[in-house]
């Protein structure tokens, strides 16, 4: 439970709730810690519901269904992503663009999420989890994997591929890139090398600090760390015509830079959330390919330590908590 930014997380013992209309009760099995969580945590993104249970990276099982709540039967394994509800009516809503709902709520943000053993869901938003993936390794594709579908959907079709901030997102979107034929050229912090060598381990061409231009011009980038400096680094290493995406939900200021390193038609993007297009068409490809999630497992008590880790860059992968 999460009182306010900046402090620890707390436990509390409450009720099983029921679910209501549209609604499942879901026995969480693992939920993923996304760098979001630490946004929220540390107060970076500024309007969640508080008193909040985070994570939004969840599979678990259908434990109840709530009326209104078609096509679900009990024990069915169900992923819940980011994006939790929306208004289902707006522009948006009906244009196929639900993620950009201006009154969509957000799972472990605005709706308590899945750092708990059970969590109420909205049934539209629970996805169906395919292939032979435990529940620890299916988490991460809920968010990293399909944040990183997303970005990279928005890349074209551009042969050589930029990374930056190779964590739980780019080590799953490397794996789809190179899928598809790709080269992927991974930037980590200047002098993590044990990034770099993981990067290399998943079939990257090339891996250096985000400090270094790469060996050849860049068709596409994609910016996973919150780091806006990395905009204009980026935008300097793609080839005209280039895009550059950057996956996530909050990112320091990008400072000034000349319009020369944007000119020629390079285009700069954002990913906002997902939609469930998204997540059937990922969750239905991820196996295929197949994604394998390198993941460090942590009980759920210990969710403080394993936020700590991922504040200090000390995991190869993605964590996951698992529930007793």
């Amino acid at each position: 439970m999460l009182d306010g930014p900046g402090k620890a997380l707390r436990h509390e013992r409450r009720p099983v709730p029921e679910p209501g209309p549209g609604q499942l009760l879901i026995k969480v099995a693992a939920c993923a810690v996304c760098r979001t969580d630490l946004h929220v945590v540390d107060g970076e993104l500024t309007e969640p519901a508080l008193p909040l249970v985070p994570g939004h990276e969840v599979v678990g099982r259908v434990a109840e269904i709530g009326p209104e709540s078609d096509g679900f039967t009990i024990g069915q394994r169900v992923g819940v992503p980011w994006l939790g509800w929306t208004c289902g009516i707006c522009g948006y809503c009906r244009g196929g663009r639900e993620n950009l709902c201006p009154e969509a709520r957000f799972t472990g943000y605005q709706l308590d999420g899945g750092y708990a053993d059970f969590m109420l869901a909205d049934a539209r938003y629970c996805l169906p989890i395919h292939g032979d993936y435990s529940d620890v390794e299916a988490a991460p594709l809920l968010c990293a994997g399909l944040i990183g579908y997303r970005a990279l959907k928005m890349t074209g079709d551009g042969e050589r591929l930029g990374i930056y901030g190779f964590g739980a997102a780019a080590h799953i979107v490397s794996q789809l890139a190179r899928h598809q034929g790709r080269k992927v050229f991974a930037f980590s912090r200047p002098g993590d090398l044990e990034a770099q060598d993981f990067a290399r381990d998943l079939g990257a061409v090339w891996a250096g600090g985000s400090d270094q231009p790469p060996p050849d011009e860049l068709d596409a980038a994609i910016i996973f760390a919150p780091v806006g400096a990395l905009v204009p680094a980026a935008l300097r290493a793609v080839a005209p015509g280039g895009t550059v995406v950057c996956g996530g939900i909050h990112m320091s200021d990008i400072p000034s830079f000349p319009y020369d390193w944007l000119w020629r038609e390079k285009k700069l993007v954002s990913v906002a959330n997902l939609t469930r297009a998204d997540g059937v068409a990922f969750l239905e490809l991820a196996p295929r390919v197949p994604v394998r999630c390198e993941t460090v497992s942590f009980p759920l008590d210990q969710a403080n330590e394993a936020l700590r880790r991922l504040r200090a860059g000390e995991l190869r992968g993605a964590a996951v908590l698992e529930m007793a």
